[in-house]
């Protein structure tokens, strides 16, 4: 079993044998790191503990059988591999449904609600690729370290092959050689079993690297859909500062034509003053040169 910290205060508790994942949450962060601390160490003692007990049935059996045991040991124990099984999935089903949820959002209409979308999705792809990151080289380290058991079980069916051959040779078929014979062919047949079985976990490990691709792609393609927009966003930004400056000179030049206005609406009332007097001063000299 394992235990990853998710969040401040959360938690998974991820069982590889059960192929499950259980949640866990904390009043608190220290609670949450002290928990973690103490299953470490209550892991740590139950592989001691491992150990020791090996070392005590390794110690107490004889010494044929110590030599048959030895020579099928494989060089890697199960628990190691089995340790390790599950630790890709819960991460990858995650980004898996996060990517699905980030795929639903509606595009927005204005620059800056654009800008923002994107940068929300970015920064969850990050997140994301951060976990993708751990999970990849983590399956790489398994799928290395599954290679040299594969590599090792080959070799070791080999020279069980060679082995039993060589007894039936020597022996005339006695009754021991052929118990041993039937006990090295089960141990052939479980060995070619667990090759198969570390071969699909192969191609599992192979499936979910290339899903891992194929998100790292999309946020490619995201991080470029971001900068374009941004880079249309500024644009939109220097159209409008243009018409807010090309507004006010407008404003400018028709406060400027409305004091013209006034200054000739006013020169004309002068105008139109004058003539009023000289007018009135025209028709009084008439009258008095009439009478």
């Amino acid at each position: 079993m394992t235990f990853t910290k998710t969040s401040h205060k959360f938690g998974q508790w991820a069982d590889s044998r059960a192929n499950t994942v259980y949640g866990l949450g904390f009043s608190s962060e220290a609670h949450l790191s002290k928990f973690a601390d103490k299953f470490a160490e209550f892991k740590e003692a139950a592989r001691l503990a491992k150990e020791k007990s090996q070392e005590k049935m390794e110690l107490t059996s004889t010494p044929s059988q110590e030599s048959a045991t030895g020579d099928l040991q494989s060089p890697v124990t199960p628990e190691s591999i089995n340790g390790t099984d599950d630790r890709v999935t819960p991460d990858t089903a995650f980004n898996t449904e996060s990517h699905a949820e980030i795929n639903t959002v509606p595009f927005p209409h204005s620059s800056t609600s654009i800008t923002k979308h994107w940068e929300a999705e970015l920064a969850a792809l990050k997140g994301n690729n951060a976990k993708l990151t751990a999970a990849l080289l983590e399956s790489t380290a398994n799928v290395k370290q599954w290679k040299q058991q594969l590599a090792a079980y080959q070799d070791e069916a080999e020279r069980l092959h060679k082995r039993v051959t060589e007894l039936e040779c020597v022996s005339g078929q006695t009754a021991g050689v052929k118990t041993q014979k039937t006990e090295l062919n089960q141990t052939i047949e479980e060995l070619e079993a667990e090759l198969k079985a570390k071969e699909e976990e192969l191609e599992k490990l192979k499936e979910e690297v290339e899903k891992a691709s194929q998100l790292q792609t999309q946020r490619d393609s995201l991080s470029q859909k971001l900068q374009e927009t941004e880079l249309r966003n500024t644009e939109l930004e220097c159209q409008l500062l243009d018409l807010e400056q090309r507004l006010e000179n407008r404003r400018l030049e028709s406060e400027s034509f409305r004091k013209s206005l006034r200054s000739l609406l006013e020169l004309l009332d002068g105008k139109i003053f004058q003539l009023t007097e000289l007018r009135d001063s025209l028709a009084k000299l008439m009258e008095s040169d009439s009478s």
